[in-house]
């Protein structure tokens, strides 16, 4: 008997006991499709809604399509809303509001796992805390604060309050990666002369991409969508975003619901392409840091 002969007898077999693992694939697949389409099923409904009219959102079926798209929503909020100016400052304001809480939850993670201090277990326990501080006991402290240091209806205000607040997570999601990552490297720069600062920023920090892009996107999320202290802190429409700007389509006898529909469709758009770029770095970033090595 031949080898040839074997292998198709062991064929059958060999397909049997593949069998229950095909099933529970197939399984997976269908479950994993279910999810996909119950989340792309209300971004396509916001899409449609963006495009109506008052009249025909309130008489049509909610996956319905209107008589014709109205583009001219998207032409309303983004000229007559002010809509740009309130992009324009979430763009920037978060932009600014991530790289400083990045940049920072960096260097303290890296000074309290690569380093050897007295108090390094008592300032990661404070960074800690602030995990569990709610935001809105905050207000009124926060409020007396930037009012006092003239900093009411400026930009600085969101700035430092994102920071703030973002900086506790930041530096829980870097921790268990840099727990992983091998101190050799760090070592051999050292040997060959290489100081703290050049050995952080030439070394350490590009060895941490993917969990700087998990970092970034979980800020960027919260930053961009977040609306308590945009609506707490600034009055002037010079610096308000979106998320409190879309109340100017709210009126007290009558509302326009497409252009809301049109200013939380340019409102999300941002966030999904960062995520769609970065979500390969984002799955890594878990994934390296969920474990110490």
């Amino acid at each position: 008997m031949n080898i040839e002969t074997i292998e198709r007898q062991a064929q059958p077999q060999i397909m049997r006991s593949k069998l229950p693992e095909r099933i529970g694939y197939g399984v997976l697949y269908a479950i994993l499709t279910i999810v996909a389409v119950i989340q792309v099923v209300p971004l396509l409904w916001l899409m449609l809604f963006s495009l109506k009219n008052n009249e025909e959102i309130f008489n049509l079926a909610p996956m319905a399509f209107p008589e014709r798209l109205r583009w001219e929503n998207y032409e309303k909020v983004w000229t007559q809303g002010h809509i740009n100016n309130y992009f324009f400052n979430s763009v920037w304001m978060t932009v600014v509001s991530v790289a400083v809480t990045v940049l920072l939850a960096s260097l303290v993670t890296f000074a309290l796992t690569r380093m050897k201090w007295k108090l390094q277990s008592f300032v990661l326990g404070l960074f800690m805390v602030g995990l569990m501080i709610p935001v809105h006991s905050t207000l009124i402290p926060l409020f007396s604060f930037f009012t006092k240091t003239h900093l009411t209806n400026h930009p600085l205000s969101i700035i430092l309050s994102y920071i703030s607040f973002n900086l506790p997570i930041t530096i829980m999601i870097m921790l268990g990666f840099y727990y992983t990552l091998p101190r050799e490297v760090e070592e051999a720069a050292v040997m060959d002369g290489c100081s703290v600062n050049r050995m952080f920023f030439s070394i350490t920090l590009p060895m941490t991409v993917s969990v700087l892009s998990t970092a970034v996107i979980i800020n960027m999320i919260y930053n961009w969508n977040e609306f308590i202290f945009v609506n707490t802190f600034i009055s002037s429409e010079k610096y308000k975003t979106l998320t409190v700007g879309v109340q100017n389509f709210i009126g007290q006898y009558t509302t326009d619901w497409g252009a809301i529909g049109a200013t939380l469709m340019i409102s999300i758009l941002p966030i999904l392409v960062a995520f769609l770029l970065l979500s390969n770095r984002i799955v890594e970033g878990i994934a390296a840091g969920s474990v110490k090595g």
